[in-house]
């Protein structure tokens, strides 16, 4: 219960200053998720640990996972102010000791510690929009949040790509790997100072009680789960080999494992005196709803467009920031919905029509993007993406208005980590799936290709038979096409082809570029045929929740003074 004597007026210009710092926090904890991948492969290359680099992302991820809904709990609990400084201090200090790693180790724990930071700050920076405005007031923020987003998407990549590469700052110091973490750190300081000095602390009558037995269980549930869908072939390995069980076998040891977790998490949740999960919650038809339709969007929209990416190198020859950049036409459409689909809600107070709209326009571009093949020009696929950014700017933001205008004030936080639990789930879930499609795809339609004209002539380089691990595995038969490694492979033959004499050197460039250009139409023809499939599959998904969006039922949005708050 909050205290009778809370404040509910506080000045326009202090909410815009908790809601910019509030943000900052948010869009460094969104570009940590493409800001790093950039930094990868020269982490690899300084520890020279290559088979630990998954656990780089899912430490992150798995912690990040875990902390949503708990976060939420506790910040209803106790009060946004406090839940939200901690997790911008953990992510802040995790930040610069991961910038400061001397392992492998080292570097995996900080990122797990940076995954409970940015749990929290993701759990409660939307919560925090629902304790400083009004119901109708909340669509202008949610969509501004939402185009927060789409910047770090375009923004990390570059940011990235440079900083991990080496370039002097003022002739003082040098950039590396290490300040794609160190640059979130004097940001989100000033982030935690404004939040400290101008978001008020929420008071309470009695003394929360937590849970501690169903944070648990939760937590080791969750991570379990998390570690059965994501990277599990490789996080792994050692006991996939040392057993000899099949990779299906483990998923299924996990997943039940998970079940058992699960059936204890709701007979202790049914006995505690405060639960982290009121279950309450599941006899609400409209959040259920919502949470699915939540789930499937974060499986088929963020899982297809993951390897969409992985499309613009294949067949468009594009780097890997390159690509990311070829993404800009559907940021650029998500942000002008986003921004333009919150001013209307707090125009008009209306936000089913929006969703439904939304999530049919997003299943008819899904299902376009099965007519993108090996001959089609970037223009078609510009078109198609500009479209797509415009319909999920329309029903992204509003699905956080609905679910948050199902419950009341004391119970916003735990609503709204919820619905943002649905949406990570979803997107591993989707990228696991989708991952096996275009593996299993790539793998039936090339077959072992030990025999191709292009791995006989690499394999004879030193250099480039470092890049073959195998000739069947579609991971290696794919990487062998990117630009970098074709760069690489190109410039090794460039150097045995001045060994040989001259008379000689035309003819066998002509058999090596042959040979290239023969392999690369295998592979993006296989390619291409896959990521077909998993438009097919996402776009299905996406018909499904469309369909369900029909189904919610649309309450009435609060008008309240710009001054008011209604959590405070």
């Amino acid at each position: 219960m909050y205290n009778s004597k809370m404040h509910h007026d506080l000045p326009l210009r202090n909410k815009i200053i908790i809601m910019v710092s509030v943000m900052a926090s948010l869009f460094l904890v969104a570009l940590d998720q493409t800001i790093v991948a950039t930094s990868l492969s020269k982490i690899v290359q300084e520890f020279n640990s290559f088979s630990s680099l998954s656990w780089v992302v899912t430490a992150y991820l798995m912690t990040s996972t875990i902390t949503v809904p708990i976060a939420g709990k506790l910040s209803d609990m106790y009060g946004r102010r406090r839940i939200l400084l901690i997790g911008v201090a953990i992510f802040t200090a995790s930040s610069l000791f991961a910038g400061l790693s001397s392992s492998m180790f080292d570097l995996i724990l900080w990122r797990a510690i940076q995954g409970l930071g940015g749990g929290i700050i993701t759990a409660n920076a939307f919560t925090i929009i629902g304790d400083l405005f009004a119901a109708r007031e909340r669509g202008r923020w949610q969509g501004i949040f939402g185009a927060v987003f789409g910047l770090s998407s375009i923004v990390g990549p570059l940011l990235g790509g440079y900083l991990a590469d080496t370039h002097s700052i003022l002739g003082l110091l040098e950039t590396s790997w290490r300040w794609n973490f160190w640059v979130n750190v004097p940001i989100a300081i000033v982030a935690f100072i404004l939040i400290a000095s101008y978001c008020p602390q929420l008071k309470h009558e009695k003394k929360p009680v937590i849970d501690y037995m169903g944070v648990a269980i939760l937590a080791s549930a969750l991570a379990l789960l998390i570690l059965g869908i994501d990277n599990t072939e490789k996080i792994f390995s050692g006991v996939l080999e040392s057993t000899g069980i099949s990779l299906i076998v483990l998923r299924a040891l996990i997943f039940i494992v998970v079940g058992i977790l699960l059936y204890a998490f709701i007979k202790v949740e049914k006995r505690a005196v405060e639960p982290i999960i009121d279950f309450a919650f599941f006899k609400n038809k409209n959040f259920i709803l919502i949470s699915t339709v939540t789930l499937a969007h974060g499986a088929a929209f963020l899982g297809a467009i993951l390897y969409l990416t992985q499309f613009n190198q294949q067949v468009f020859g594009a780097t890997a920031t390159q690509s990311g950049l070829m993404l800009l036409p559907m940021v650029l459409g998500l942000m002008i919905s986003s921004i333009s689909t919150g001013l209307f809600i707090a125009k008009k107070g209306k936000y089913k029509n929006l969703i439904v709209t939304g999530f049919f326009g997003m299943t008819v571009m899904v299902a376009l993007l099965t007519t993108l093949n090996s001959s089609s020009n970037y223009s078609q696929e510009a078109f198609l993406m500009f479209a797509l950014g415009l319909f999920t700017g329309i029903a992204l933001p509003t699905l956080t208005i609905a679910v948050q205008a199902e419950f009341d004030q004391k119970k916003l936080g735990l609503a709204t980590g919820l619905n943002q639990l649905a949406r990570s789930l979803g997107s591993t879930v989707g990228t696991a799936i989708f991952g096996s499609i275009l593996t299993l795809g790539v793998a039936t339609s090339l077959g072992d290709m030990k025999n191709d004209n292009y791995i006989k002539n690499i394999t004879k380089s030193p250099e480039a038979s470092n890049f073959i691990t195998s000739t069947s595995d579609p991971d290696v038969l794919l990487r062998l096409n990117s630009p970098e490694v074709k760069n690489s492979i190109n410039s090794g033959f460039e150097n045995n082809l001045q060994r040989l004499p001259e008379a000689n050197r035309a003819y066998v460039q002509r058999e090596f570029e042959s040979a290239q250009k023969a392999y690369s139409s295998k592979i993006v023809d296989a390619f291409s045929e896959s990521i077909r499939k998993i438009f097919v599959s996402a776009s299905i998904v996406i018909a499904i929740a469309a369909l369900m969006t029909i189904f919610i039922k649309e309450r009435k949005l609060e008008k309240a003074k710009i001054t008011e708050s209604p959590g405070l």
